[in-house]
């Protein structure tokens, strides 16, 4: 008797979820509803279901997140894709018109009050912009670096939700969508990029802390950063140059020769030299250099050297400027977390009382419900972003590594769920979820720990509210609904 072999268009879409991830998700969820009950607990003995209850509250956005996460399933996903543009526009609409009708909330116009309830429509605006870069790079014969064009389309996509979060004042939420160049880069966009942004970070990181020192006249910040842009132009003349051994001992013999005529004037001669104009020369003089290569070899590769390395500088000489452009609480939020400032009164308090409480946490823990620094509502935002701080201090240094791992396991199997996805659509969808999730638990726990600026990230599935919590089950469920459609389209 021949077996008939059933279709895989034909079983049932619950079949062919990815359960793990479900079971993840459900984890999470559970654990943060629990976590908000310790952290807002006040020795009232209140039920944990209580609507009165901040644990309550979250249970009933728990049972409202798993209904649209049941809607989201049975839509087909065809749906998705061919609707992407039209989502993403609505979601830019709401996000445009959210200023003007959203309530002033610390200083804030990112909530709409619908009823008894506020959502944030930058929250829900990720998965739209998820799936808009995933139907532009489904398109047909579409390749990022095949025309400047493409990156054009996809860098609109990204950067238009966030200057209009940036109108409702919420810096937190808009640095999120940067995540999505990381998408970028799995899809082909050069490493050169993620390297500029890096060392941005770092020239303004560097700049800020060492300003005070000076080295040959010039604040030791500047002056060890134009040192390390004459490096980077060294490294990166090797990597595009045609004749590299030339070219890399020349330059090489150069910076030399220029430190040896700074030490026998600074040390023998005792004559100053001032460090800013003579690096701002060595780094001219190397640019000239590569400049006259490019332009004798016929390689306009060497120019990409001479690019960094001006578009460095200028960068470097406006960070005073776009640092002075802060909000007097933000500057102070860098300045702690850069050890510039204690103020242990204001802006680091926060931080400060985080840190003291996941450090009284230990290697166990209090135990649940037993933590001091949190019944006595020393951490402000406790049961919101710094939820992390109350898990430390009751559950200790194990139950901050589970849930560290459990932040880790998902992220892991949502890269492994993109990387089998048959179309290009569920993949850079799901590298967009995955992108989202890192940024959200990096940052947040490294607000908590002290190592980034307070910039109100909440923790995903474990901080309160439902904005976020619809956002990332919108976002997930969507993923878990294009992942088991795969066998689908490989059917077709």
């Amino acid at each position: 008797m021949r077996l008939l072999r059933r279709n895989p268009s034909e079983e049932s879409i619950f079949k062919n979820l990815d359960w793990l991830t479900i079971i993840l998700y459900l984890a999470m969820v559970c654990c943060g509803a629990v976590s908000i009950y310790a952290a807002s607990y006040d020795f009232d003995q209140a039920s944990m279901f209580s609507f009165a209850e901040f644990s309550g509250k979250q249970m009933r956005w728990i049972l409202m997140a798993l209904g649209i996460g049941l809607v989201l399933l049975l839509i087909e996903t065809r749906i998705y894709e061919t609707y992407a543009y039209l989502i993403y526009a609505v979601m830019i609409l709401l996000l445009l018109v959210t200023p003007f009708v959203a309530p002033d909330i610390k200083g804030s116009r990112s909530w709409i009050v619908l009823g008894p309830m506020s959502l944030q429509p930058a929250e829900f605006a990720k998965s739209a912009t998820a799936l808009a870069l995933a139907r532009l790079f489904s398109g047909y014969n579409f390749k990022l670096n095949a025309k400047i064009g493409n990156y054009a389309r996809a860098l609109l996509i990204i950067c238009l939700p966030i200057l209009l979060i940036l109108l409702q004042k919420e810096t937190g939420s808009a640095l999120v969508y940067l995540a999505l160049f990381f998408v970028l880069y799995r899809e082909g966009m050069s490493g050169l990029v993620l390297f500029a942004a890096a060392f941005a970070v770092t020239i303004f990181v560097v700049s800020i802390k060492y300003s005070e020192a000076l080295v040959l006249g010039t604040p030791a910040g500047q002056f060890w950063l134009l040192v390390a842009i004459a490096f980077i132009i060294l490294v990166m003349s090797g990597i595009y140059g045609k004749n590299r051994l030339e070219v890399c001992r020349n330059l090489l013999l150069g910076y030399i020769g220029c430190a040896a005529v700074i030490v026998i004037l600074e040390a023998w001669a005792k004559v100053p030299v001032p460090g800013l104009p003579v690096m701002l020369g060595i780094i001219g003089a190397a640019c000239a250099y590569l400049a006259f290569e490019a332009m004798r070899t016929r390689l306009p590769r060497l120019f990409v050297p001479v690019a960094t390395a001006v578009l460095s500088v200028v960068f470097l000489f406006s960070v005073d400027m776009a640092f002075d452009k802060l909000q007097y609480h933000q500057q102070m939020r860098i300045k702690v977390v850069l050890g510039l400032e204690q103020d242990l009164r204001g802006a680091g308090y926060n931080v400060n009382q985080s840190k003291i409480a996941i450090g009284s946490g230990g290697l166990t823990g209090k135990g649940f419900l037993e933590g001091t620094q949190t019944k006595l509502k020393y951490v402000p935002e406790q049961h919101t972003d710094f939820i992390f701080c109350t898990i430390g201090e009751e559950e200790g240094f194990w139950g901050t590594t589970l849930v560290e791992l459990m932040f880790i396991a998902l992220i892991l199997r949502i890269i492994h769920i993109a990387e089998r996805q048959p179309t290009a659509f569920g993949r850079v969808y799901a590298y967009c979820v995955a992108s989202y999730l890192i940024f959200h638990f990096c940052v947040n726990i490294g607000m908590v720990i002290g190592l980034c600026p307070v910039i109100g990230i909440p923790l995903p599935f474990f901080s309160y509210g439902g904005s976020s919590l619809w956002g990332f089950t919108i976002l997930l469920f969507i993923l878990l609904r294009i992942d088991a459609s795969r066998k689908r389209v490989l059917s077709y």
